[in-house]
């Protein structure tokens, strides 16, 4: 079997797991606490770029519409955002209760290293019951292309960012 298809289904194996856990965790007794654990593709890394930070990258090719990230979050009610606000988790933090809207949430494993495009080649979905953020791609991946989501919330959103995008 070649390597990019064992990896695959290594990778959607973990992922049924970590959706599991995440659905039990509601219905876990009180001595129980079930959470989601990080699921990455195995084809993804992380490099650092010149002048622009770190990024993540995949060192083989993808197809449209691949889960390749499902981690867990932190949820953080909207009274504790403006001490965020005044540190460096300000541009890591993503905007997360509908019901809250100064509410955010510091995702957990690889989610806040993408780099925003106005192009982006992948998208985040939010699932608050489960408290997890999922990547997926949009379109085909060249292997060795960097991985970029739109920080606006929609793949294809034109709306100005809070940075100047380089």
């Amino acid at each position: 079997m070649p390597k990019h298809t064992q990896n695959e289904k290594q990778f959607r194996k973990f992922r049924k797991i970590t959706r599991l856990s995440a659905q039990l965790r509601g219905k876990a007794k009180a001595s129980w606490t079930f959470f989601a654990a990080v699921s990455i593709h195995p084809a993804l890394f992380i490099a650092q770029i010149s002048g622009k930070g770190r990024g993540v990258f995949t060192n083989e090719a993808l197809s449209a519409d691949v889960e390749i990230e499902l981690s867990p979050v932190v949820v953080l009610p909207g009274k504790d955002r403006p001490y965020l606000d005044q540190t460096l988790l300000h541009d890591y933090i993503f905007e997360w209760d509908p019901e809250d809207l100064k509410g955010c949430c510091m995702a957990l494993g690889w989610v806040p290293i993408y780099n925003h495009s106005y192009a982006s080649n992948c998208e985040y979905e939010m699932d608050y019951e489960a408290e997890t953020i999922t990547i997926k791609t949009v379109r085909a991946i060249a292997a060795g292309e960097e991985l970029t989501i739109n920080y606006n919330g929609d793949w294809n959103d034109q709306s100005p960012v809070w940075f100047e995008v380089r």
